[in-house]
């Protein structure tokens, strides 16, 4: 069996397994606590509600039918609290399939609260359809990538996300986090061989360098992390003794690293296809188109860093528009600050991977254990 086979196999074992233990850890049938579950809306009163815009505030009476197993067919009352906030709030009505908590005490429900929208299915479908069109094009490849899009998320959750809210150092365990998803990722694409080690080579020197500059422009702009979503919510939550500043730093190197993979994995299999259509390429030349391609792929990974994190601010954007804020302003503002800084940093990453994975690519292609052994007795004979 080839090491790629193994590689899946092993892959699908260990994600197996997970799942397998989400199963037997998750107990449906608590008999205190909260339970989420499915419901079906059948009727709701908006006496109680006031509306302005799309603004509303008040209590929405909501009449639901439960539909989750252990509980299927019971109808029950809820309140849908209001207020005021569009970000958080929803609106129901007859016919729509939510989400709600049971409070519960020795096993009967003594409260039903509304939670959101259920819309997992439609999720659920999105996903389908990307593992389709993944399979279709990329046959064994893109099951490797799918089982490296499942361990990350698995990994993310469980060691990175975990591990922080448990008051771990945030840039220890961001940096060992990033080093496993990347040798977990690129190996499983690209087997155990020399591109794949050139190309984690060469991420582990972008990100190296990422989070070189990150400490020392994040301490010389006196950012302190606490403009990032949620970050009040936890202090209220009583994490107020996480470190918010690394959390920061680390969130920055979290999101330069898919693309430094992505890069290096790039610049790796371009060199190893150059060595394969010529075998008898000089590693010199082999390096130097390394570099060639590095340059056309960093001309436009540049520009995607900054769609990407412009996408996740364009309200921001309108609101600096409408308000007329001058640029000087705008520029020095602790949010946008962070977000200049996350842009550049990362693209300087991203720069440095080019001809790293392509300095490590061209050697290690035309490096062989034949040659190594010629190297060594050569060593033997002149001493």
């Amino acid at each position: 069996m080839k090491k790629g086979k193994i590689g899946v196999v092993v892959m699908t074992m260990m994600i197996l397994g997970m799942l397998n233990w989400y199963t037997f850890t998750y107990d449906e049938g608590l008999s205190d606590g909260v339970l989420e579950v499915q419901a079906r809306v059948l009727s709701v009163d908006n006496s109680d509600v006031m509306t302005n815009g799309v603004s509303s505030i008040g209590f929405q009476s909501v009449e639901l039918q439960l539909l989750n197993k252990g509980y299927k067919g019971m109808v029950m009352s809820a309140t849908n609290q209001l207020n005021g906030q569009v970000d958080y709030d929803e609106i129901y009505v007859a016919g729509d399939r939510i989400i709600v908590a049971l409070q519960l005490k020795q096993g009967q429900i003594i409260k039903v609260r509304t939670v959101d929208f259920y819309r997992q299915t439609w999720l659920a479908w999105l996903f389908l359809f990307f593992v389709v069109v993944l399979l279709i094009y990329a046959k064994i490849i893109g099951l490797k990538a799918l089982l490296s899009f499942v361990l990350s998320l698995f990994v993310l959750w469980e060691v990175l996300v975990k591990g922080l809210l448990a008051g771990q150092e945030p840039l220890l365990l961001t940096g060992m986090t990033v080093v496993l998803l990347s040798a977990g990722i690129i190996f499983l694409v690209t087997g155990i061989s020399r591109r794949g080690m050139a190309a984690f080579l060469g991420t582990l020197v972008g990100l190296m360098v990422t989070l070189l500059f990150t400490i020392l422009f994040g301490l010389k702009m006196r950012l302190l992390g606490l403009t990032q979503p949620y970050v009040q919510t936890l202090f209220i939550s009583g994490y107020h003794n996480l470190n918010f500043r690394e959390i920061f730093y680390s969130a920055i190197i979290l999101g330069a690293s898919g693309a430094a993979m992505d890069i290096a994995v790039d610049i790796s299999a371009s060199i190893h296809e150059i060595k394969v259509q010529n075998p008898d390429i000089a590693t010199k030349v082999l390096i130097q188109s390394g570099f060639n391609v590095g340059r056309q792929v960093i001309g436009t990974m540049a520009t995607t860093l900054l769609l990407a994190y412009s996408g996740s601010y364009l309200t921001l954007l309108m609101m600096f528009v409408a308000k007329d804020t001058s640029l000087v302003r705008m520029l020095n503002l602790k949010l946008v600050s962070g977000e200049i800084m996350r842009t550049v940093i990362g693209s300087i990453g991203l720069v440095l991977v080019a001809p790293s994975t392509a300095l490590f690519a061209g050697v290690l292609e035309n490096v062989t254990l034949t040659k190594i052994i010629e190297k060594g007795e050569e060593l033997v004979e002149m001493e």
